[in-house]
């Protein structure tokens, strides 16, 4: 199979295209695409990942469902046979990779949560002993379990810049007191069982980033939600702190990369067969533990 890099979806409006989604509006609901894309360093490569967003979209959709009780989420349906008749000639680009969804106002903040030491969070551990300015104790290690999950939010950057991780307060300053405190309790409730779940199937769920938006019915869960593309998940039998763990991610992608010692500057290369091979089976292993379905591409 080929990986779908862009959508073509004839005179439905598009609002965007982000690294790996398309955004349609149709009518007063939007719809979310997943293309194959990958990106690394904050670059979209050359080569996709084929059948990357149909997996990335089901892992969503399988969490979306499983997390409903503890917030409300965005999807209107992803049956693609119940989508508006405009939608109907594109059904082929669609099926399986997208979502109908409601407009919501969404929060300028990136809403990270992380349960184990490990990424930039190790770097500030290493200069300061804090997180995002969170004082933690001595001695830990890269990979450590942190001693209680933390809310670490971000700023949500534009045009494929890096997102700023930002304090509490600052968080208070950009939504109201009232909202940041729900917006903490929210992303630590849907973390703790999230990661119950992932630990249930025999893997790690080091950390991850929520987006939430506000309807008139109150907040919602939006966007994609706990895939290998927005957390690191690791293998729980071969966790061992104090260095970098095996992830369910691009990390082959990354791997390849830095071996060729690409300036992570535009244009970004493209990839060889057996990475994007290693990297579909990555994306599908960790589909397959998470749900215990398969998927066919």
């Amino acid at each position: 199979m080929s990986a779908l890099m862009t959508t073509n979806l004839g005179t439905i409006p598009l609002l965007g295209r982000g690294k790996v989604r398309d955004l349609y509006a149709v009518d007063d609901a939007l719809l979310l695409v997943a293309t194959d894309r990958i990106s690394a360093f904050d670059h979209v490569l050359a080569t996709g990942i084929p059948g990357k967003g149909k997996i990335l979209t089901q892992i969503s959709l399988f969490w979306f469902e499983l997390l409903k009780d503890v917030v409300p989420n965005h999807i209107i349906t992803a049956d693609v046979a119940e989508f508006p008749a405009v939608l109907q000639p594109y059904a082929d680009q669609l099926e399986g990779r997208s979502m109908l969804c409601k407009r919501a106002a969404m929060f300028p903040v990136e809403c990270v949560v992380r349960g184990y030491l490990t990424g930039s969070g190790w770097k500030e551990y290493k200069a300061s002993q804090t997180v995002c300015g969170i004082p933690l104790p001595a001695g830990l290690l890269d990979g450590s379990r942190l001693p209680e999950p933390l809310f670490t939010p971000s700023t949500k950057a534009e045009g494929g810049a890096h997102d700023e991780n930002i304090s509490f307060a600052a968080t208070e300053a950009l939504v109201g007191a009232a909202d940041a405190a729900e917006l903490s309790r929210l992303t630590l409730a849907t973390y703790k069982k999230a990661a119950e779940h992932a630990e249930s199937c025999g893997l790690i769920l080091a950390d991850t980033k929520f987006e939430f938006g506000r309807t008139e019915q109150g907040i919602i869960l939006a966007d994609e939600v706990l895939t290998p593309d927005s957390s690191r998940f690791w293998e729980g039998s071969s966790w061992k702190p104090g260095g970098a763990q095996p992830s369910f991610d691009k990390q082959f992608v990354r791997d390849y990369l830095e071996s060729i010692h690409w300036n992570k500057q535009a244009p970004a290369p493209s990839l060889p067969g057996e990475v994007v091979e290693r990297t579909q089976s990555k994306y599908l292993d960790a589909f397959r533990r998470l749900t215990g379905l398969d998927l066919q591409l």
